[in-house]
């Protein structure tokens, strides 16, 4: 299934999400759910939970409609995460 999962995302939605400077990875995939992240200038967009509904959920859906959702996962970096920490430290 994950391989059917990628060759849609290949096809319909990375060439879209490339368009603004993003791409989607496959984090998990179970029970008819499909958890992603997404990544370059998409990870932190304010329009990202709207693209992985209308987009990625949408597209997923219709070509697969064993993919009942789509979550997105939006975690923080390390970098950004180290990066915090010496800030806080520096003022501590």
């Amino acid at each position: 299934m994950l391989k059917r999962i990628e060759a849609i995302l290949d096809e319909k939605v990375r060439p879209e999400l490339a368009f603004h400077g993003g791409d989607v990875e496959v984090l998990d995939f179970d029970g008819g759910v499909l958890h992603v992240r997404l990544l370059g200038q998409c990870a932190n967009c304010p329009s990202a939970y709207l693209t992985t509904e209308q987009l990625i959920e949408a597209e997923l859906h219709a070509a697969l409609p064993e993919v009942e959702q789509v979550v997105l996962v939006q975690q923080v970096s390390d970098e950004l995460l180290s990066q915090a920490r010496a800030i806080l430290a520096h003022h501590g």
